[in-house]
């Protein structure tokens, strides 16, 4: 029987990998001639735009990428690096005349330079940790950045009468500490972040800071060089309030640490203004909630005297950056589903510069994206939408342009899926709702299709206009594919996401439902094949599904919380789901932990379900399919767990896990099409 299934199996694989062929959609295969562009810096002058290049190796099964640099004026593109393996984290000069970045190139993690006049290349460092966020100094001598250093680990236990060359069981491993393992990153060794200052023609680094907190992140220099701007949580007992983190000023001179906030909730990214007087960063009053908007401050350094210039914006601000007058902050942010750059003045109306960022994602259509200014005021940033990944654009004088064209080669000559936004109401309440439909290829109305609900994770998270691998391949396949901003979702205000507070998973079911009942009465959509899966809090989201309808002929829930008090004690991050996702500790609250748990209505699915997890996943520990597997294995229900070997959270970190995925998924899906 398991031969047949894995003949199955591979049949499927092929059929998705070959169907359609005459009509040039997406394959499989193609998932390794897909590029796209992030990490942007732009020169002073606009002129030129640095980007790192990221593209699927086929043999190594790796992303790579390589910084390449492309001129606004003619748009030719130019490599500074080349070779199958990560540069990343390009970092101009403040004197335009160099390029730090951080490369993967000798089997670890090193800084390394690129002169820009001479085109020379040279490793600056030589680490024993991988370096993290690298800044400039104003004059352009130093880098600083943050590191990893590990401390002594004695183990209270040595067992005694150990005979010479006698080969004894591997020593017990003992942890103490609250976080003792990370999704993608193992379990964890014993010391804390710290930073470092380097020279940058090259040298041994200088440790900045040495005491028992994490000290990382990104840095802003104050004007002269002498103070390092940057957010640590180095509160007493910090493990336990993990968002509870402030602003913090370190003397060059004498290494001594200040605070330059004061408040419960996370201050983050400060930056410090062209002409040295004002410092902006981003956070908010933490109320234990599941979601806040994070806010811009400004703070003046002269007076101390701080204001939000987003009290009244009920968005959350992303990343940003100061105009070079000093006299505002450019910061993105998501609407709808979609990634929005504003200018915000220290005084007066915020203004909208482009709604067209495009997402840096690349199995799913999350949002996202980046983008740098110039001092004279042109942006560069990532431009995606549903049929392209990310590319490089710019804004000059009020005048849209794409510089790039990654990835013409390998989609022009591709049918690819239509998307279209839909709107709708929830059933529950007519709250509305967002979402967005693929249409295959040759898409007829007047024929029947399977549909596919694909949900997203977070579950404070959004969907949008994006390019998705997962979708297209699935809606290459013959699917029609929709996927939703069910409530809880953020890019709507905090009243939206709110909504969620202590009551995930609930009503957002009723939005799901509403969202394939909309298609259904379009006509075209094949009620007998109504398929539905999602991953981490779409794979929630989707147990809870099957244990309250049995509409949908299959599932896949991927990489879920099945029942939230194993996760709760399970999962990397625990503390902060204790304390921010429910009311209380899980043996305080049971039955709430219980009655929000996709396990309780195990009892009620009859629909065929298969798990799809990574092995090495511990942010939904794979412990947590193993519970409903199991569970619906006592039901009798028809079910199948895939396990991806190595595979931490995300599961899509190397292509063709990404390729497994969608395989297995359709697979099953065709396995119970009636």
């Amino acid at each position: 029987m398991k031969q047949l299934l894995a003949l199955s199996f591979i049949l499927s694989a092929s059929h998705l990998a070959s169907a359609n062929d005459n009509t040039h959609t997406l394959q499989l295969q193609d998932v390794f001639d897909l590029e796209y562009a992030n990490q942007i810096d732009i020169t002073d002058d606009g002129k030129t735009v640095y980007f790192v290049r990221n593209r699927m190796d086929i043999k190594t099964d790796r992303k790579v990428g390589n910084i390449w640099s492309v001129d606004y004026k003619t748009k030719q593109m130019q490599p500074l690096t080349s070779g199958v393996h990560m540069d990343y984290s390009p970092v101009l000069s403040p004197d335009g005349q160099r390029l730090a970045f951080i490369s993967t190139r000798d089997g670890s993690s090193q800084i390394y330079m690129k002169w820009l006049k001479t085109g020379a290349i040279a490793k600056i460092s030589n680490l024993t940790s991988s370096p993290r966020a690298i800044s400039w100094s104003p004059d352009s001598s130093q880098l600083v950045f943050s590191m990893f250093v590990p401390s002594k680990n004695t183990p209270p236990v040595n067992l005694p009468g150990k005979p010479k060359g006698a080969t004894w069981a591997e020593p017990a491993k003992f942890i103490d500490d609250v976080y003792y393992r990370a999704d993608g990153g193992g379990y964890s060794q014993k010391g804390f972040n710290q930073l470092f200052t380097l020279d940058a023609n090259g040298g041994n680094a200088k440790q900045l800071t040495s005491d028992e907190f994490d000290n990382a992140g990104d840095v802003s220099f104050s004007n002269d060089g002498s103070l390092l701007y940057y957010s640590a949580n180095r509160h007493k007992n910090g493990e336990l309030k993990p968002t509870n983190s402030e602003v913090y000023k370190l003397n060059l001179n004498t290494l001594a640490i200040e605070a330059v906030t004061n408040r419960n909730g996370p201050d983050q990214q400060p930056k410090v203004s062209p002409d040295g007087r004002y410092l902006a960063y981003t956070g908010y009053d933490d109320k234990r909630t599941n979601y806040e908007n994070t806010q811009l401050y400004i703070r003046d350094l002269k007076t101390g005297n701080t204001k939000s210039l987003t009290a009244n914006f009920d968005r959350s601000v992303g990343q940003i950056k100061w105009a070079a007058n000093s006299k505002g902050v450019y910061f993105s942010y998501a609407n709808e589903g979609q990634t929005t750059l504003a200018y915000q003045p220290r005084s007066g109306k915020r203004k909208v510069i482009t709604e067209q960022i495009g997402s840096v994602a690349f199995g799913r259509p999350y949002s996202g994206g980046d983008f740098d200014v110039s001092s004279n005021g042109d942006i560069a940033f990532t431009l995606a939408d549903t049929q392209r990944p990310a590319d490089v654009a710019s804004i000059k004088r009020g005048k849209t342009q794409r510089l790039t064209t990654l990835n013409g080669d390998a989609l022009d000559d591709k049918q690819l899926a239509k998307v279209e936004e839909i709107w709708l109401k929830s059933s529950h309440d007519q709250l509305p709702i967002q979402g967005w439909i693929a249409y295959p290829p040759g898409f007829d109305k007047s024929k029947k299709y399977p549909l596919v609900l694909e949900i997203h994770g977070g579950p404070v998270a959004n969907y949008g206009p994006h390019f998705s691998a997962e979708v297209q391949l699935f809606a290459a396949n013959g699917n029609v594919v929709l996927y939703m901003n069910p409530r809880g979702s953020d890019s709507y205000g905090k009243e939206f996401a709110q909504t969620i507070h202590h009551n995930y998973p609930s009503n957002d079911f009723d939005d799901l439902m509403s969202g394939v009942d909309a298609l259904i009465k379009k006509g075209f959509i094949d009620e007998s094949k109504l398929f539905v899966t999602g991953g981490s809090g779409g794979g929630v989201l989707t147990a809870w599904i099957v244990g309250h309808t049995d509409r949908f002929a299959a599932a896949v829930v991927a990489k879920p919380v099945i029942n939230w008090i194993s996760f709760v004690l399970t999962a990397d991050f625990y503390p902060f789901f204790a304390d921010y996702w429910f009311p209380g500790k899980p043996w305080d609250h049971i039955a709430h932990y219980m009655k929000r748990s996709p396990i309780s209505y195990v009892g009620n699915v009859t629909t065929p379900t298969m798990l799809l997890t990574g092995e090495a996943d511990y942010r939904t520990p794979i412990s947590e399919t193993e519970q409903y597997y199991q569970a619906l294995k006592l039901q009798g229900v028809d079910t199948a767990m895939v396990r991806i070997p190595d595979a931490s959270h995300g599961i899509t970190a190397r292509p063709s896990n990404l390729m497994t995925k969608v395989a297995y998924i359709q697979w099953w899906f065709d396995k119970h099409s009636k």
